[in-house]
């Protein structure tokens, strides 16, 4: 049973029936169809030889079919994950060189062992610290600084840079140079993928055709723009006219390799391997929690993170460049009807097939096509009407993704995650430094208490009860031991205080000292301080300390038996629906 745990193909694989094979093959033909030309920009997006994208797409599905628990999870390179390797390796080598290719090979390996270490340690929780606001903010701030840096070959000038400033200045600074024919493929090429994209299913579908065919054909735009235009590039020579093309790719599988076990170069990409991890991690389990939820089935998230690592280990093997679980073709994946991950492995069967025998075909592949393919796809994960809707509900997630994007776009990849991941730590804390706390009293006819400013309650004049809603812990101790000073300095009639703790599940030392202070200090004044409705956990840290010896008055089961306790007359009254006096 411990095997199969590790092994979720053991499980999935005794119920194998012949319709999910052929539900699976049909799901594999519609990926590998969208997954080439994908792969192929994907490569040159992170900087690579166009072959080592479809290298890529090889090792890692089959592996992750072994591991993953995922039905419907499609895994390979993304633009994202592309994008960071670009970032970090294009700073310790220049794009074209063995170092540059053998760094890639590297991070990929190097973040492949991260994730299995977190996945045995059972470390998924690490990427809880990327909140929603920061991944979105991210992913946003990446499309666009994505888009923007394929505008170059769309144009066909020169243009660098690791942040949207340095890209745009560049392309301004080059745009005298551009190429038109490379221009108008690269126009045709981006307009006929959105246009397929919105429209075209909805015309097949107008013009008679089966919904399973229209999917497929609407899929396979991005092939028939690689062939119009690498036909076009061929027929009219177009390549020794500036427009920049593909070139030979090599034929055949990969060759197995190993990174290069350099200690200098594993330390430099260190922190960008660990945070390809994370984030890839998080964009992987969000989609996969997500197709799961839709079928009624359940993913297990720390063997997500071995699957994951055991992919990118088996891209760096195999040449290849760091993977993770790609919305789009997860989505195409799930909605093709895949069941099992073994339509990853007989995507895999098909892109080995591309690598063995189609690349030739894709000599005078022009790159603007390519570009086109990223642009299209990456703008649809721009959602900048997020900043709204975040603006309108909470203010510091607001910041915490504005800052993301504006810090992304204006310093780089690195930068913009950390300081988003930052500056949400920094809201937490400064949330439950000040954490939500109500005065409450019994509602009339009722065993219930609630928010004096907010429901009609009856208040014992000698009872502050003072309800709680946030763990106390350093931040926030004093915060409490404040209101209740000055509580008790403005009401000369209270002669007892309850904690009311329904939403405290943790009292750290700090706050614990802070309470034996508040307890010291309202029994030199004549006060006791009790405590109602203390959550059992909370309860037995406590009863290892010398705070319940020492406190002034008594631990109550409910806030109305302590009421009860302390003011029977006011408790009835309530109950009777009157009001104290």
């Amino acid at each position: 049973m411990q095997f199969a745990k590790f092994f979720p193909i053991l499980t999935w694989g005794r119920s194998y029936s012949r319709q999910t094979l052929e539900n699976d093959l049909v799901a594999a033909v519609i990926v590998t169809i969208m997954l080439i030309p994908q792969s192929l920009a994907y490569a040159l997006l992170a900087g690579l030889p166009a072959q080592v994208g479809l290298y890529a797409s090889i090792a890692p599905l089959v592996i992750y079919a072994i591991f993953g628990t995922s039905r419907a999870l499609a895994v390979g390179p993304v633009a994202v994950a592309s994008l960071m390797t670009a970032a970090s390796v294009g700073q310790l080598a220049a794009q074209g060189t063995p170092e540059y290719l053998g760094a890639a090979i590297a991070l990929a390996f190097l973040s492949g062992l991260m994730l299995l270490v977190m996945g045995f340690l059972r470390l998924g929780f690490l990427a809880n610290f990327l909140s929603h606001p920061v991944i979105s903010g991210f992913i946003t701030a990446s499309g666009i600084i994505i888009a923007a840096s394929q505008l170059r070959h769309l144009l066909g000038v020169k243009g660098e840079g690791h942040n949207l400033i340095e890209l745009l200045s560049g392309l301004w600074a080059n745009i005298g140079d551009a190429n038109l024919p490379t221009f108008v493929i690269g126009v045709f090429a981006t307009g006929f993928l959105f246009w397929s994209r919105k429209s075209l299913k909805k015309l097949l579908l107008a013009r008679g055709a089966k919904p399973r065919l229209a999917d497929i054909l609407t899929k396979s735009a991005p092939i028939a723009a690689v062939a119009a235009t690498t036909l076009a590039t061929w027929l009219l020579g177009l390549n020794g006219h500036g427009v920049a093309i593909v070139g030979e790719i090599p034929s055949g599988l990969p060759a197995p390799t190993l990174p290069p076990f350099d200690l200098a170069l594993w330390a430099q990409i260190a922190t960008p391997a660990l945070l390809i991890s994370i984030v890839g991690y998080v964009e992987t389990i969000s989609v996969a929690q997500t197709l799961a939820a839709k079928r009624r089935q359940r993913i297990d998230p720390d063997q997500e993170l071995i699957a994951l690592g055991a992919a990118n280990v088996g891209a760096a093997v195999s040449g290849g460049f760091p993977v993770t679980g790609g919305f789009a073709r997860s989505v195409v994946n799930f909605d093709a009807g895949a069941e099992t991950p073994a339509a990853g492995a007989f995507t895999a069967v098909g892109i080995a097939g591309a690598a063995l025998f189609l690349t030739p075909l894709l000599y005078f592949l022009p790159k603007a096509t390519l570009a086109a393919t990223i642009i299209v796809a990456v703008l649809s994960l721009v959602d900048l009407g997020a900043l709204k809707r975040s603006w309108r509900y909470s203010r510091g997630d607001f910041a915490a993704m504005a800052a993301t994007i504006l810090v992304t776009l204006g310093f780089g990849i690195e930068p913009g995650i950390i300081a988003g991941v930052g500056l949400s730590i920094f809201v937490h804390l400064y949330r439950t430094s000040r954490p939500h706390y109500a005065v409450v009293g019994q509602v009339p006819g009722t065993e219930h208490f609630r928010n004096i400013n907010r429901h009609e309650v009856v208040v014992s004049p000698s009872i502050y009860s003072i309800r709680i809603d946030e763990s106390l812990y350093f931040p926030n101790a004093r915060f409490i031991e404040d209101r209740i000073n000055a509580a008790i300095a403005q009401n000369k009639a209270i002669k007892h205080v309850i904690l009311v703790c329904p939403a405290v599940n943790f009292i750290d030392l700090s706050a614990l000292e802070s309470l034996e202070a508040v307890n010291t200090r309202l029994k030199e004044a004549g006060i006791q301080l009790h405590l109602s409705e203390v959550k059992g956990p909370v309860m037995d840290r406590l009863k290892r300390s010398h705070f319940l010896h020492d406190l002034g008055g008594q631990v109550f089961l409910t806030q109305f038996d302590a009421i009860r306790a302390l003011d029977r007359d006011c408790a009835q009254a309530a109950l009777e629906s009157q009001r104290c006096a």
